[in-house]
Formats: C-alpha cells, structure tokens, sequence
C-alpha cells in the first residue's frame, strides 16, 4: 500500500511538528518538515504533497494574537498554491495554532473573500487550559478526517486562545445545517457540556470546523497526543480508548485518492 507525502508546515514557534510527523507515520503516511521560507523559494513542494497539516506552537511568538501573523503567510505568500492544493481535494489539518491560522487567513469556515465568518479568541476562563477532553464527530459531516468515525476522541488540549466564536447566530446557523462542525466538546458520557469539558467555552462547544468540501479541518485539542494507548493519562491504570490516530488515518487514506 502506498504511503502518501505529507507535508508539515513549520514556521518559527511552532513546536508540535514532530508530534504531528510522528502521528502520520503511525497512520500509514510518510512525513516532511518544512520550513515556511523554504516553501515560499519553491512552492512546488506543497504540490507534490498529498496532504498538508499547519501543526501546533505559537507561531511568530503569536505576536498581534494567536495564528494571525502565520494567517498573513496563508492568506497572502501561499494563497495561489493552497487554493490549488485544496480545490484538487487533497486534505489539509489545522491542529491548534495551525487551526488558528486557517480561520484568521479565512481558509476556515472559507473560502478566503467570503468575509469572516468566526473567530479564535481569549478563552472564558481568562488563563491558559492544559487538560484532556473529550471530542464527539459529528454524524453525517462532509469532514473527509472524520467521516464514519463514531468513537469519541480523548486529546489534550493546550491553548490560551481558542474560544471558536461565530461572527453571529446566521454564522453559527450556516455552519451547523452544512455539518461544517466536524468535532464538539462533550463530557465522559459524550453529552454536551460546559467547562471544564468545554475548556474555552466555545460557542456551541465547537472544538473542530471543515470546508463545506470537507477536505480542510481544523481543531484546537491535539489528537497527534494520543495516538499510542501508552500516550493515554491513565493507561498504567488499565484506562484507554479514544484514540486519535484514526482521525489520521482517514485522512491518509483520503490522501492515497489525491
């Protein structure tokens, strides 16, 4: 079986790169780092790729908020190349700051020009949350990472700014009846919940969006934290399940179609 090349963005202050290498090797796929500037010198090495994953960090120092300096690169310096990369259907992966970038350069809920539609901000609780959550897929979303996946993901997140906020009620109503809300915050019982289980009290517990293609996720919790049941908090206790690795996977084999 093929293994499709996948392409990890590195700008500097992201720190997750190899987490997120490591994952897709784990998932079938063979992993390279890239860093930004050497993108810019030869965009086609985001064209051979067959799949593109934007990892966690802090991004320039996330100088002026959160992703949005990293959003300038995507939305300004690879706006032609990444609009050919996702409208030829391959999967691009937002995780964290990653996905704080995709949402400010417009890519999610998208297009770019589309006007804004969302934000990522300060989380409720005014403070950094480090904890481990509980994310529920949502049925019948077009999400090519989470498509026929019914399993609840376990994942920490680790993140000072990702309350999801829509820019108003037309915003989130436009986002739910598409099932552009791949992945929601539940509680252990997989019922919706409010903090800490929702640790940024996003709007509608909204932990992950897609494209209305569905071949672009983003997500603030790291799944790539959870992809060995060793990974599991608890699992010297005879504790695990939830792993994130088939949230992977899927797009792997998304991936081998490109």
């Amino acid at each position: 079986m093929s293994r499709p090349r996948v392409l990890v963005l590195h700008a500097t202050g992201t720190n997750r790169d190899r987490e997120a290498a490591w994952a897709v090797s784990a998932a079938g796929g063979d992993a390279e780092i890239v860093h930004v500037n050497a993108l810019r010198a030869n965009p086609g090495r985001l064209h051979a790729a067959q799949m593109l994953i934007l990892p966690g960090g802090f991004s320039y120092g996330d100088s002026l908020g959160a992703g949005r300096l990293w959003a300038i690169d995507l939305r300004w310096l690879f706006h032609d190349a990444l609009a050919r990369f996702i409208e030829a259907g391959k999967p691009v992966l937002g995780i964290c700051n990653g996905f704080q970038a995709l949402v400010k350069s417009g890519w999610l809920p998208g297009p770019p020009g589309d006007g804004a539609r969302a934000t990522l901000t300060r989380n409720a609780s005014n403070r950094f949350e480090c904890r481990w959550v509980s994310l529920r897929p949502t049925p019948g979303s077009p999400c090519v990472f989470t498509r026929d996946l019914e399993e609840a993901i376990y994942c920490p997140v680790a993140h000072g700014e990702g309350r999801f906020v829509p820019t108003d009620g037309a915003a989130l109503q436009r986002l739910v009846v598409s099932k552009q809300v791949a992945l929601t915050y539940v509680d252990g019982h997989g019922r919706p919940a409010s903090y800490p289980h929702n640790p940024n009290g996003s709007v509608a517990g909204i932990a992950g969006i897609c494209n209305e293609k569905g071949n672009v996720l983003g997500l603030m919790p790291h799944p790539e934290d959870h992809v060995n049941p060793t990974q599991h908090p608890s699992w010297t206790r005879g504790r695990g399940g939830g792993l994130g690795l088939p949230l992977f996977r899927r797009g792997i084999d998304y991936a081998r179609q490109c």
